[in-house]
């Protein structure tokens, strides 16, 4: 009788419709194996609920409202202000008073101010903003385009023109005008010397 040792013996895993737990098994020795091992099927996800389409994306606040430093000018401290030399030294209480003052009122005044102001400021850059891009998208852009399409038409008339009736009048001139020539005597050289000095 022929021994067969366990290294060469498959452990089958039957599937039945019971609700035992699967064991797991190591994967048969390469020379029985007939194909790679298949992974085990993923559970089901359960069926999510369809997004509802939002008109209007919620803003969220930045983490820094200034990220690319156009108001770094602004960042105004108590130091750049006030500075109290060594000598003439106030009481304590009234150095860290006035410290206290200025700070709480630059920060409630502008506070109160940006929310006055901000709200309709923002809608008024808006609205330049949007009238920028609409007269650009609609009116800038396509009048550069057409200008670049008629302008080679428009620069080969008025080539023609300069050369039909320009050049030639402009030569016949210059000819007539080449043999004018102006002379000076001695009397008159001496006279605009005079009006000179004088």
């Amino acid at each position: 009788m022929m021994m067969v040792s366990d290294d060469c013996l498959v452990e089958c895993k039957i599937d039945d419709d019971s609700d035992e737990e699967q064991i797991n098994t190591p994967p048969p020795p390469p020379e029985f194996a007939s194909k790679a091992p298949t992974p085990a099927p993923e559970p089901p996800t359960p069926p999510t609920a369809p997004a509802t389409p939002t008109l209007t994306p919620t803003p969220t606040l930045p983490i820094t409202r200034d990220p690319y430093g156009i108001n770094q000018h602004l960042k105004v401290e108590v130091s750049d202000v006030l500075a109290e030399p060594a000598t003439p030294h106030s009481i304590d209480q009234v150095w860290l008073y006035s410290v206290t003052g200025f700070e709480t009122t630059r920060i409630w005044t502008y506070r109160c101010l940006s929310l006055l102001l901000a709200v309709p400021f923002a809608l008024l850059c808006g609205i330049f903003l949007a009238i920028l891009a609409c007269l650009h998208v609609w009116f800038v852009v396509p009048c550069l385009q057409l200008s670049n399409t008629f302008l080679p038409c428009l620069r080969s008339l008025c080539m023609c023109a300069v050369n039909a009736f320009i050049s030639p009048f402009c030569t016949s001139l210059a000819l007539c005008c080449s043999q004018i020539a102006i002379s000076l005597s001695n009397k008159d050289w001496h006279q605009v010397r005079d009006k000179e000095t004088v």
